[in-house]
């Protein structure tokens, strides 16, 4: 069953009417060819005016979207040649984070990226797509082979945050994702991070130190959910818009805040009604930085990802 988010609900009506007149012209019953097209026509604005006025929780919904793509998906519309590795080889694998070599544009890169789950065997497998340590040590060891073979390395994040259970802790959670960070910064290899849904704090940086920060349209990033900033500020539920709002964490809030560099557009209606698409989309925009990072040395690329990161959230006092 298809899930239709409230805001999308005249859109969806729509299509269907569409659907249904194009059912009867196809049976030959009345060629109604200029009234379809009309429609059509109607549904693409609608898709224009309503998507252009979404509230920061309205974009939540959408970015937790439970068919928007997911790392394989892409991986599926925009990569060949994929080998999946596996392990961190301390412990376990860590099935919310999936990577491994690959070629992109026919150039051998390495691709990193959290994984959730469609159904509920695979959302418990995937953990939801909130990693455990394991998860971030598998990355970092990929990253570390992408950084001694010279390879380019993409990640793409979509989590709700790492994950806070009390086995996670024992295994070293802060610890992985603090080495994340730090070894991340040091890489001499281009590294371009996307945030393609969610992109919940220390979960998703653990994977974001990029040269460059890409942000699809309609995605998150937040340094906590709306639910937990509500629950922490206000005690209150039903306050998680106004969190929403307050947290800045939409796309256009963060390119004003110079925190990613980047907005990737979605198709219309979203990423979740065309995958392949919004793979497209996405290629043509990786091509681009990719090209323009390949030309600077290991030296420049270690130096810019540093200023960066550390430039964010600067102020000057007067």
């Amino acid at each position: 069953m298809v899930q239709i988010l409230d805001f999308e609900e005249p859109i969806f009506n729509l299509e269907r009417k569409i659907d249904k007149i194009t059912g009867m012209s196809k049976g030959g019953q009345v060629n109604i060819t200029d009234e379809i097209r009309h429609l059509k026509r109607k549904v693409f604005r609608m898709q224009k005016d309503v998507f252009s006025r979404l509230t920061p929780w309205q974009k939540t919904l959408l970015a937790r979207h439970p068919y928007r793509p997911y790392t394989l998906d892409y991986i599926k519309h925009m990569i060949t040649d994929f080998t999946e590795l596996h392990g961190d080889r301390y412990f376990a694998d860590g099935h919310s984070v999936v990577g491994g070599p690959a070629k992109f544009e026919e150039k051998p890169v390495m691709i990193i990226g959290h994984q959730k789950g469609r159904d509920t065997k695979e959302k418990v497998f995937r953990n939801f797509g909130m990693s455990q340590p394991e998860g971030y040590r598998k990355a970092l060891r990929l990253m570390k082979a992408a950084d001694k073979f010279n390879l380019p390395i993409i990640t793409l994040l979509d989590t709700p945050g790492a994950y806070p259970g009390i086995e996670a802790e024992e295994r070293g959670q802060a610890e992985a994702i603090a080495r994340n960070l730090k070894d991340m910064s040091d890489l001499s290899v281009p590294i371009i991070a996307v945030i393609t849904g969610e992109g919940g704090s220390g979960g998703a940086l653990a994977l974001g130190i990029g040269n460059r920060v890409l942000m699809l349209e309609h995605s998150i990033y937040s340094v906590i959910s709306p639910e937990g900033c509500a629950a922490i500020l206000w005690n209150n539920p039903e306050k998680v818009q106004d969190a929403a709002h307050a947290l800045n964490l939409t796309s256009d809030d963060l390119l004003k805040l110079k925190v990613i560099d980047e907005i990737v557009k979605e198709p219309p209606g979203g990423a979740h009604r065309n995958h392949k698409h919004m793979a497209s989309i996405l290629r043509r925009v990786l091509r681009r930085h990719l090209k323009e990072l390949e030309q600077k040395t290991p030296e420049e690329l270690i130096k810019d990802r540093h200023e960066k990161f550390q430039n964010i959230g600067s102020f000057i006092e007067p």
